[in-house]
Formats: structure tokens, C-alpha cells, sequence
């Protein structure tokens, strides 16, 4: 079974956002000068922030926030975000691995940005009760 995918626009004012609900503001999140100083495309999305996006999706899907209760990530690749109105694009898609006897239900999670995934062993347990 595969859950309906979910999409996040990600703009430079939810990274000014984040870096402030977050205390990061390290420039590689808001200068492009800085960012591609230090070898990187351009600037990135926090990866908490795009940890925080997918586990949203992973909220949804399993009906609330208690009913999430394991999710881990590991970062393979940056969300770069353009400086203009439109940002970019994080699609979540998830897919059933297994159900268990007690239950819960255990999910591959797949994040991509431009095509290419930004996550790897993405996985989460979740309660549901459909």
C-alpha cells in the first residue's frame, strides 16, 4: 500500500522563518555568496526544516501527532532553494513495509527535490487506525 504523496513549496522566507523559530542562521541558509563559497550549489534548506516537512506528511497520513511513533532520517543530498517568489518542491511519498501483530505500521519514506532524493532510510512507525 502507498500513501498519497504530499508536496511542500520551500521558499528563502521559510528558511528566514526557520532560521528564526530555530536560532540557525548559518549563511549557508540565506547567501548565496556564502553558500557557494564553501563548494554548495547555492543555498540550502535547513535539513531539520526538511526533516520537519517530511515528518509533517508522516503526521498526516497516520491521523496525529501521537500516532507517530518512531521516524528517523539520514541527509544525502541539499534542498537548494532559489531566491525568487516560487522556491522549490519537496514531494513525501511513503509506502507500507510492514505491518505488525501489535499494530503499528511500519513506512519507507521516500523525500525528493527536482527529481533526485534528499533523504535516505527514511523510515517512520506509525499507529493507525484505518
Amino acid at each position: 500500500m502507498e500513501f498519497p504523496a504530499k508536496t511542500f513549496r520551500v521558499t528563502r522566507a521559510d528558511l528566514v522563518r526557520y532560521a528564526g523559530a530555530s536560532g540557525d542562521f548559518n549563511p549557508i541558509h540565506w547567501s548565496d555568496r556564502f553558500a557557494t563559497k564553501v563548494g554548495l550549489p547555492g543555498v540550502i534548506a535547513h535539513g531539520m526544516f526538511t526533516m520537519a516537512l517530511v515528518g509533517r506528511a508522516i503526521t498526516e497520513w497516520a491521523g496525529s501527532p501521537d500516532a507517530v511513533v518512531e521516524y528517523g532520517v539520514r541527509f544525502t543530498r541539499p534542498v537548494v532553494v532559489p531566491d525568487d517568489d516560487q522556491g522549490t518542491e519537496i514531494e513525501v511519498s511513503a509506502r507500507v513495509r510492514e505491518v505488525t501483530e501489535d499494530g503499528l505500521t511500519r513506512l519507507d519514506v521516500t523525500a525528493t527535490c527536482l527529481g533526485e532524493k534528499v533523504l535516505s532510510q527514511a523510515r517512520a512507525t506509525i499507529r493507525t487506525t484505518r
